[in-house]
């Protein structure tokens, strides 16, 4: 999918500028009346607020976040790479800084967007395509999280552990909050076709998983047991919130490609959005595997299981069914990469589609080589980070370019605000013309039989 909706944006960016009614007649924004050329002042008040900075805040939407999930997961990849050296650590801690900047900027303005206009907020969620892209906010805070305990807790400790388990919690209450509500939206607001429907049904859906992946990283470093404890049962069940579902939205998608083929060009790239919770789910596993084996004997868990105790348990299954989510994994791989090899398609937002899901694909990949050990997937594993990593560079260049002449700042869900000031605005106009609305229901304002049409434009003679 694309996440900016720049496919559907490139289309809306190339239709006539003519405004439409409900009578599919066609009425321009501003026109001759008695020599004098005459303006919608909806139209007037709309343009003066498409302009300068307000266009940008106006614009920006959650799709945005999809930049700092691609770009904090080169960070984790590239300082937890097999083969790895100091120098690239260094890069990964810039990337990582970078990525703390992207996420504040990013997260300052879509603030100041729905505090100065909170009608865009209640529009986002109505978009069938803009509201799934909440969910990127918490899977790139995630990154963060991840990169502040593989960085930030060896350098400094004590307070910083602390820090990441907050951001942590906060974390794990948005990703619930996207993964519940959304999909009701879905549900009970989206008209819901088969032959609509995108990958992009998984966005909110795999917050979670993300979500219990880093509470597995999190609760690695916590001094507290206790703490440790509560952290790793509470992300199983972010686990089983989210993959679940996740799973169910795979056999739906999987319908619509065979009934209804690949997904059009421009939103191609959203064949790679399975591996997001095929790759973070089998990650998830093994890492709150890896933790219980040594923190439930130490706090005493499920005791009436005989020794060695659930630990090894929680190890070993984690450990097999994230294999098993690997190979799954790799069916959908083939299916993305041959999707994409057919045809050729633009640039837009979407791209930042191969490299979230590519990278948490690769974060598993590079676990299964390490717990097993293998050196095979810790090849494949270093392998794929240098492809991701390659991908996220050209996929920022371009982002940076496109960006730069304007071409990706637009809002779907700003031609839904915009028609509903327009529509304010005629409505006022005509029960001001009519005195009471109730005096001439029919619209025949002038009692000759001609209807008029109630635009707030004063009609052409």
């Amino acid at each position: 999918m694309d996440p900016s909706g720049a496919g559907t944006c490139a289309q809306i960016a190339r239709q006539d500028a003519n405004r439409k009614v409900d009578d599919g007649n066609t009425i321009p924004s501003s026109f001759e009346s008695g020599g004098a050329k005459t303006f919608d002042p909806v139209d007037i008040e709309i343009a003066k607020q498409n302009t300068g900075w307000r266009k940008i805040v106006r614009n920006f939407t959650p799709s945005w976040f999809s930049v700092t999930m691609g770009t904090g997961i080169v960070s984790i990849l590239l300082h937890n790479l097999p083969y790895n050296g100091a120098w690239l650590k260094y890069i990964s801690i810039i990337i990582f800084v970078l990525n703390i900047a992207l996420f504040c900027t990013f997260l300052g303005i879509s603030l100041v967007r729905y505090i100065l206009y909170p009608q865009i907020w209640s529009a986002m969620i109505r978009h069938p395509a803009q509201s799934l892209f909440l969910g990127t906010f918490p899977m790139g805070l995630a990154t963060i999280v991840n990169m502040i305990v593989f960085v930030c807790v060896p350098a400094w400790g004590g307070w910083v552990v602390y820090l990441a388990w907050a951001l942590w919690w906060i974390d794990a209450v948005i990703s619930v909050a996207t993964c519940f509500y959304l999909p009701f939206v879905i549900m009970s607001l989206h008209k819901v076709e088969l032959s609509t429907m995108t990958a992009a049904w998984l966005l909110p859906i795999v917050a979670p998983i993300v979500a219990a992946a880093s509470g597995g990283i999190v609760a690695s470093v916590l001094p507290n047991p206790q703490h440790a404890l509560y952290t790793v049962l509470i992300s199983y069940i972010l686990f089983g919130t989210g993959f679940p579902l996740a799973m169910t939205i795979l056999v739906i998608y999987f319908q619509r490609l065979t009934v209804y083929k690949i997904p059009p060009r421009e939103v191609i790239v959203s064949v790679f959005l399975p591996l997001g919770p095929l790759g973070q789910g089998g990650f998830a596993l093994m890492q709150l595997g890896k933790v219980s084996l040594t923190l439930f004997p130490q706090t005493n868990t499920l005791p009436a299981i005989p020794a060695p105790g659930p630990g090894p348990i929680f190890y070993t299954l984690g450990f097999l069914f994230a294999l098993i989510i690997w190979g799954f994994g790799l069916l959908w791989l083939f299916f993305a990469l041959v999707s994409i090899s057919r045809s050729r398609f633009p640039f837009n937002m979407g791209w930042w589609g191969f490299t979230f899901p590519l990278g948490v694909f690769t974060t598993s990949t590079v676990m299964i080589g390490a717990e097993l050990p293998s050196r095979f997937f810790r090849v494949l594993g270093t392998v794929f980070s240098v492809l991701v990593t390659a991908l996220w560079v050209m996929v920022a260049v371009g982002t940076v370019k496109k960006a730069f002449w304007g071409g990706l700042i637009f809002a779907p869900c700003l031609k839904d605000v915009e028609g509903a000031e327009r529509e304010a605005r005629i409505h006022f106009e005509g029960r001001g013309k009519g005195g009471k609305k109730g005096d001439n229901e029919s619209g025949d304002e002038n009692g000759d039989g001609v209807v008029q049409r109630r635009t707030g434009i004063p009609s052409p003679v």
